[in-house]
């Protein structure tokens, strides 16, 4: 049903066209251009400059503007409203993806380059009282892990361009009666539509696995959360997502062996709320994935900060019920309160090794089994036998540490390496009060896909190095930022590149 994604961009269109004039009123309407260029010795940006801006700069070599303007929304208060508009243009390099041809019986290669424009947000937004209401695509920034420094949320993270659809729930934490503050609670609920069906398209190579198209989308989280004021506080609870309706097509050695097509229908919006067996194959209904999610904060006296973060991935009843292993994110950071050089210190491991194994037997899915053991296991993160991989125009929507299929020159749709380990640093402060920075380096070892072995394992360093400049003496909403990346080992290639950034800005108001 595409009828979904098209409401939600027209809807907050029209809302846009009535709130410009009337935002422009007040101090709170704001407007950002930027100028950027990349450039790089690779087949795409190295993975720190790629990653974790909503895919903006993907492609080696790049020159582009980029136009936004935003009314921002408090949270406080009794009613409050807020939209914003992205508008990414420019020239960016192409990418060549293998193709299988069946007639001719051989390869050749299919030449993608990002469109020369694309809107990146529309949305609007309101509440009312603790009742919150989200309509069009716009940025995500993830409760449990610091979305600046972070490798990424496992389920939800700033990597991916957003996805168009609705949002209800409550506008941030709310106390819950009879507690007396010291427990909150806050928790959302999405449903969307992908509209990446030309790059699934253009990338696939029509020779194995699947092409999935006409995906929906949804993403629900409730957390809980102890009284924020006290030295100790935490937020812990569970966030899950999941891709339904559409079509399916599957391709063994270049030959279409499999269709489904499942369209869309308002039972399957209720289906994903509650997963069901309905399907008749023995199967809950769509792609499901979450993480068990928390977030522990210790404020000393002197008002530094220490966090851990952990998230528990699952993508069947044995991932919910924590039998994976090893297998999470585990993250320490700590705050300087007073500290202007280094503000703020990220470490993180996260290990995706186990996957409670390569095999899967449940007695459930076969007629009268004479082996009634239950073998728990083939997960295969981010990866579906029946909707694809966990991607948006190529990009993973969770963690990007895992090499995302936009990158898999052959036209594999899938994640190749999920079954990885890897370490992550990251760390920003002033040099001057004009002058920021930020560093961050990676490491990790990609052993293959959850159910299938490779030859070997492959490593991949990656190191980033950024510097900010506030050039606000010069002229007033200036700043200017420079960053150089490398990639270095099997995993990703051996990569450099640069990218400048030039971004002014500013306010509309008619009293100023």
């Amino acid at each position: 049903m595409k009828r979904l994604a098209i409401i939600s961009v027209l809807s907050a269109a029209a809302f846009l066209l009535s709130a410009v004039a009337a935002a422009a009123r007040t101090d709170s309407l704001t407007y950002s251009a930027t100028l950027q260029a990349n450039a790089s010795t690779g087949e795409f940006a190295p993975y720190m400059i790629g990653s974790w801006n909503a895919d903006r700069t993907t492609m080696k070599n790049a020159l582009t503007a980029d136009f936004a303007i935003e009314k921002p929304m408090s949270s406080g208060g009794r009613f409050d409203w807020g939209f914003g508009a992205e508008l990414l243009t420019g020239c960016q390099h192409p990418v060549t993806y293998d193709r299988y041809d069946a007639d001719d019986i051989d390869w050749t290669g299919s030449v993608m380059r990002p469109s020369p424009v694309s809107l990146r947000t529309l949305y609007a937004e309101a509440h009312y009282r603790s009742l919150f209401m989200l309509v069009g695509m716009k940025g995500f920034e993830s409760k449990i892990v610091d979305s600046r420094l972070s490798s990424g949320d496992l389920i939800r993270s700033n990597n991916a361009r957003p996805i168009p659809g609705v949002t209800v729930g409550l506008v941030d934490f709310q106390d819950i009666p009879f507690t007396n503050g010291w427990l909150q609670i806050d928790g959302r609920i999405m449903y969307g539509k992908f509209t990446d069906n030309s790059f699934r398209r253009k990338q696939f190579n029509y020779y194995n696995d699947l092409i999935a198209t006409d995906i929906y989308y949804t993403y629900k989280y409730c957390y809980f959360r102890t009284r924020p004021t006290e030295r100790f506080s935490a937020i812990f609870g569970m966030q899950a997502a999941g891709q339904f309706g559409g079509s399916t097509e599957a391709y063994f050695r270049g030959q279409s062996v499999r269709t489904e097509n499942r369209g869309f229908q308002l039972k399957d919006v209720a289906k994903m709320l509650f997963p069901t067996l309905d399907n008749g194959n023995g199967y809950y209904e769509g792609n499901s994935l979450g993480a068990w999610s928390l977030r522990a904060r210790y404020r000393f006296g002197n008002d530094d900060e220490l966090a851990v973060c952990w998230e528990k991935p699952f993508e069947d009843g044995s991932g919910i019920g924590c039998r994976n292993g090893m297998d999470a994110l585990y993250g320490v950071q700590y705050t300087f309160a007073r500290n202007s050089w280094l503000k703020s210190v990220v470490a993180e491991y996260l290990d995706f090794r186990n996957q409670s194994g390569p095999l899967h037997y449940a007695p459930g899915d076969h007629v009268d089994p004479s082996i009634t053991s239950e073998a728990t296991g083939g997960d295969n993160y981010y990866n579906n036998d029946t909707y694809g991989p966990y991607v948006n125009y190529g990009m993973s929507i969770g963690s990007p540490m895992p090499v995302a299929p936009v990158y898999n020159l052959n036209g594999y749709p899938q994640y190749i390496y999920n079954r990885m380990r890897g370490f992550h640093f990251a760390a920003i402060g002033d040099v001057t009060p004009e002058i920021g920075y930020k560093v961050a380096a990676s490491w990790q070892k990609g052993y293959a896909m959850g159910r299938i072995p490779l030859p070997h394992a492959k490593t991949d360093f990656s190191a980033l190095a950024e510097i900010g400049w506030n050039a606000g003496g010069l002229l007033e909403g200036l700043s200017v930022d420079l960053r150089i990346a490398f990639d270095t080992g099997e995993l990703r290639g051996d990569n450099f590149g640069t990218a400048l950034a030039v971004r002014y800005t500013g306010s509309l108001s008619s009293n100023k």
